[in-house]
């Protein structure tokens, strides 16, 4: 049975209904939320609210292309708000990723070892 989270509002689907991602990192982020999910780390409705709320801030973009950022802000919130991660760890992370991603040569994973600062 799917999970809850795949009826989040806005999720991108394919014509059967299938939850379509942009990027691996998105399908990363949504298989990493409906584990939590499904292990107790949150209510679909608790969800559902926080990423309604997060999508309709001020400066999203209108078309939607922004939706799994949304999704990941959500998701970084849930975790530091259950005291499961630090919220300058997660920021310090995404950075190095950003750096790592900027590092690597075209065609090529991106890996976090790729990170010049690390």
């Amino acid at each position: 049975m799917p999970s809850e989270l795949s009826r989040s509002l806005g999720l991108p689907k394919s014509p059967e209904g299938a939850p379509v991602f942009p990027e691996p990192w998105a399908a990363e982020a949504f298989a990493m939320t409906v584990h939590l999910h499904e292990n107790g780390l949150f209510a679909w409705r608790e969800w559902a609210e926080l990423l309604s709320r997060e999508l309709h801030k001020p400066g999203r973009a209108e078309d939607g292309s922004d939706y799994f950022d949304c999704w990941v802000a959500t998701l970084s919130e849930l975790l530091v708000s259950r005291g499961i991660a630090d919220a300058s760890a997660i920021l310090d992370l995404q950075k190095s990723w950003q750096r790592a991603a900027e590092a690597t040569p075209h065609g090529q994973p991106i890996e976090l070892a790729n990170d010049p600062n690390r």
